[in-house]
């Protein structure tokens, strides 16, 4: 389960709108604002993301466990 809030804070820390990120990962915006919503991302998209916004542990922020 991906933390949403973090990530949404990682993407204005590093000045991408989840629009530009969506478009980064090949996805759609409205696809990428559900996957937000759902919090759950795929494994490929989840790379990418690390790649982008410099994440060396992807734990807090993608595989989060419980209710946030």
């Amino acid at each position: 389960m991906v933390d949403s809030n973090a990530l949404r804070g990682l993407l204005a820390k590093n000045n991408i709108s989840q629009s530009k990120m969506a478009d980064i990962i090949g996805i759609t915006p409205k696809t990428f604002y559900t996957k937000m919503k759902k919090r759950v991302f795929d494994s490929d998209e989840i790379g990418i993301m690390m790649e982008e916004l410099g994440i060396d542990d992807p734990t807090p922020i993608f595989f989060v466990q419980g209710d946030l």
